[in-house]
């Protein structure tokens, strides 16, 4: 699989549930593409109430059941840390994403550190799907001052050093792209986007428009405040002062007077924005401790990436 001898191992991770219906093809299509017998397909069932488990299994996947529904991201945590690969992909059960699109992915994890899959406008589900992706990508792009062309994306691909480096930091539920596009970008390390075409998905979506969009949100400002707190500080902190500037201004003029309020205002802006300095500094802290503990030289490893090609299983 890999010129010089050396054999890359690869895990690709299937959070499912209630996927019966696709599951198995799903399975089927990756087993196609022959990427070989160092290849491992995992598929995490949380907790399905359908045949999803005995239908991968039948499939050939290496089956992990939850006991009950946990959520997405748990099941993309139990994948992780279950796995074997030195490369983790990362694709959804239920039809959406196209397999052939895998070994495009890999070739790129030797120049970056995770590769996703971007989808058009055309491949949303949903008008209101694709306006509200368009908002949280619009977002998460300021918060990390990197254009980040699909923030939801569940096709993804990245190294197993990483992965294990911001697993504890994904939440169990359908945010977990979210979550990992901002850990990466933010601690500095590169990001690909490929664009694909999703498919129309097989069975009924998981996720709900207005309690998992709000949650999207919460969790980009969480994230937002873990990674680059002074991205949400310093706008505030401004909008106070300028806005406490302008009522002296209007005051002064109006009445020859500097108000209270204005005083307020522009203390506070102080305030936050030393508070936006201190919280800067606990992020990059907590970064240089967690990079320093996953330190693993691993460039001569990945590096053979670039000559990965799809060997068809004999």
């Amino acid at each position: 699989m890999i010129s010089k001898g050396y054999a890359v191992l690869i895990s690709i991770i299937i959070p499912t549930y209630n996927e019966e219906q696709a599951i198995g093809a799903t399975v089927a299509a990756i087993r196609e593409l022959g990427l070989g017998s160092d290849t491992e397909i995992l598929v995490i069932d949380d907790g399905s109430k359908d045949g999803t488990a005995q239908a991968a299994t039948k499939a050939g996947a290496t089956v992990i059941s939850h006991p009950y529904n946990i959520g997405n991201g748990a099941a993309v945590k139990t994948g992780i840390r279950n796995s074997n690969g030195d490369v983790l992909v990362f694709l959804d059960g239920d039809g959406q994403h196209d397999p052939l699109e895998i070994p495009k992915m890999i070739r790129l994890l030797a120049r970056y550190h995770m590769v996703v899959g971007a989808r058009d406008f055309s491949s949303q589900a949903g008008l209101h799907r694709g306006l509200a992706n368009m908002f949280y990508n619009w977002l998460a792009s300021f918060v990390s001052d990197f254009e980040v062309q699909d923030l939801t994306s569940g096709f993804r691909a990245m190294r197993r050093g990483d992965a294990l480096r911001f697993c504890d930091m994904f939440p169990n539920t359908f945010s977990y792209p979210t979550t990992s596009t901002l850990a990466f970008v933010r601690s500095g390390r590169a990001v690909a986007y490929i664009p694909i075409v999703a498919h129309k998905r097989i069975g009924t979506s998981k996720i709900r428009i207005v309690r998992d969009g709000f949650e999207f949100l919460m969790i980009i400002m969480k994230i937002a405040m873990t990674f680059a707190p002074f991205r949400i500080f310093l706008p505030i902190s401004s909008f106070l002062f300028f806005s406490g500037l302008g009522r002296y201004i209007y005051t002064y003029i109006s009445s020859g007077q500097f108000t209270s309020m204005a005083a307020l205002l522009m203390n506070s802006a102080v305030i936050v924005f030393m508070l936006g300095l201190i919280a800067e500094q606990i992020a990059a802290l907590r970064f240089e401790r967690g990079d320093k503990l996953f330190a693993v030289d691993e460039q001569a490893k990945y590096s053979l990436l670039a000559d990965f090609e799809v060997r068809k299983s004999k």
